[in-house]
């Protein structure tokens, strides 16, 4: 059995993960454990599909059926990550707006869900670089 589909994007979430946590914590001034979650820089889940549609295309090639399944999830999970969720943090701030961020003592929503082009961007490219080590190095 080959552990490379396996550990690729199981290594792209942890890569991505760590960049998320090092860039929030330069950011916040302070160790950002608070910040981990949805959004941010690079996306965890742009990273862990292009890592898997990447390391399709290196060792099995772009007209292998599994490629355009890879493809196509790829499309679904950037998508959901960007337009989607986006709108799930739009609903989250009128509601927090609405309850002046507090329902029956609960604490108020997260706004910030989804991702930038540019998160995705970096995520997509984390993805492709750890794929790419992956057959470089003989994962």
């Amino acid at each position: 059995m080959d552990l490379t589909y396996l550990l690729t994007p199981l290594f792209a979430w942890t890569v991505a993960g760590s960049l998320k946590f090092f860039i929030n914590s330069i950011k916040a001034k302070r160790l950002a454990f608070g910040l981990i979650g949805y959004g941010g820089l690079p996306s965890n889940h742009s990273a862990i599909v292009a890592s898997t549609t990447m390391l399709i295309a290196l060792k099995e090639g772009i007209a292998h059926p599994a490629f355009g399944v890879a493809i196509t999830l790829s499309f679904i999970v950037i998508l959901d990550a960007s337009s989607l969720r986006e709108q799930v943090g739009r609903q989250a701030s009128r509601i927090n707006s609405i309850t002046n961020g507090s329902v029956l003592g609960e604490p108020k929503l997260r706004e910030r869900m989804g991702h930038t082009p540019i998160e995705i961007l970096a995520g997509v490219a984390t993805g492709i670089a750890v794929a790419y080590a992956a057959t470089t190095v003989g994962l």
